[in-house]
């Protein structure tokens, strides 16, 4: 890793330019939804990675998130705020041995069977949390605290996905036919808690742009219907973006999977600014520019299994390409298809930014 040299150099502007598609910003930005915590501790214990002339200034920076963006040249920190929606004793998960490089051990996800609400009982006595009880002073103190030029993106998880975790996607998927009144109240509950998220977060000042991640699909197809979709889902999620505009914040949107069929409900009816995740093989970002950069800005879409598979040289091909496509005319940030997993290799992940420094040079 020593072979790279980042040059930090935020400027929140020249983000701002490419998601509003304002024109093209003086440099291609990157973005990333959020990278894993073996990624940011790695990168942010190898100070060697920047010009050594910045390297005071990283060492000044207690939080791990916005040292890790400012290092590697982001205009921005990711600050996550957690609605406390399954952070309880209720929730179930699964496990099983971490065999990436940089391991955690053990990696664990939530039980797709079922969840701590799987009835009308059960959704009556589950602990929801209450506005006043948000803890917002860890993304407050992180966010009053960034070097010159940065500024924070404020993230949440998303409506379907709250509700998928709290419910099993199994549970959920019986219920839209069978309990369609529990369904509704268990959309609205999140959805409730999620607004006022985003409200309180969008009147920050030291928040730039607003995201949620909220998956809606997979290879083939969307999670649940459009219809069901159009029911319960986009009407909070437009709620989220409402408010995100309001303050006059653009909204990020980060979605995996197969969303063809729902892309003109994105732009149109919830008014996304920006759309991230894409994969080669749903819709490699390049065509994805082609389809909908005249309508949104596009991000990422450095396919994530290229690269854990691919040589340096590879990626530095690929990388290259996908911006000489994506690129001119602005509306478009370089960075992965989905975040930076620790099974990615780091020496891949900073070969692709390496580039991107390489191409905004030209």
């Amino acid at each position: 890793m020593s072979t790279f040299k980042f040059i930090p150099n935020p400027d929140f502007s020249r983000l701002r330019k490419a998601l509003l598609r304002l024109g093209e910003p003086d440099c291609v930005p990157f973005y990333e939804l959020f990278a894993d915590p073996e990624i940011m501790d790695t990168v942010t214990k190898n100070t060697e990675l920047v010009d050594p002339k910045y390297r005071s200034q990283v060492e000044a920076i207690h939080s791990r998130t916005v040292k890790f963006f400012y290092m590697l040249g982001y205009d921005y920190a990711t600050l996550l705020v957690e609605p406390n929606l399954i952070n309880n004793p209720q929730t179930s998960f699964q496990s099983t041995t971490d065999t990436a490089e940089l391991s955690r051990g053990n990696r664990k996800w939530i039980n797709e069977s079922q969840g701590p609400i799987s009835s009308r009982e059960t959704y009556e006595k589950f602990p929801w949390p209450s506005p006043n009880s948000i803890d917002y002073s860890r993304i407050e103190k992180a966010g009053r605290n960034m070097p010159d030029g940065m500024m924070g993106i404020g993230m949440t998880g998303g409506v379907l996905e709250f509700a998928t975790w709290l419910m099993g996607y199994q549970t959920l998927s019986y219920g839209l036919l069978d309990h369609p009144d529990l369904i509704k109240d268990v959309f609205d509950r999140v959805g409730e808690v999620l607004v006022s998220i985003h409200t309180t977060m969008s009147q920050m000042d030291f928040i730039g742009a607003m995201s949620m991640g909220d998956d809606m699909g997979f290879r083939t197809s969307t999670m649940i219907s459009p219809e069901h979709l159009r029911r319960y889902v986009f009407p909070w999620q437009k709620k989220i973006v409402d408010a995100a505009h309001a303050q006059g914040k653009p909204f990020i949107l980060h979605s995996c999977g197969k969303l063809d069929k729902i892309m003109d409900d994105l732009i149109d009816f919830l008014k996304i600014d920006a759309k991230h995740s894409y994969e080669d093989t749903i819709m490699p970002v390049i065509e994805a520019k082609k389809r909908y950069g005249n309508r949104i800005s596009i991000l990422g879409g450095v396919d994530i299994d290229f690269l854990c598979r691919a040589t340096t040289d590879e990626v530095r091909k690929y990388t290259r390409n996908v911006l000489e496509q994506c690129a001119p005319g602005g509306g478009y940030c370089l960075g992965t298809g989905n975040s930076v997993a620790n099974y990615i290799k780091l020496e891949n992940y900073l070969t692709m930014l390496d580039e991107g420094i390489k191409y905004n040079s030209r």
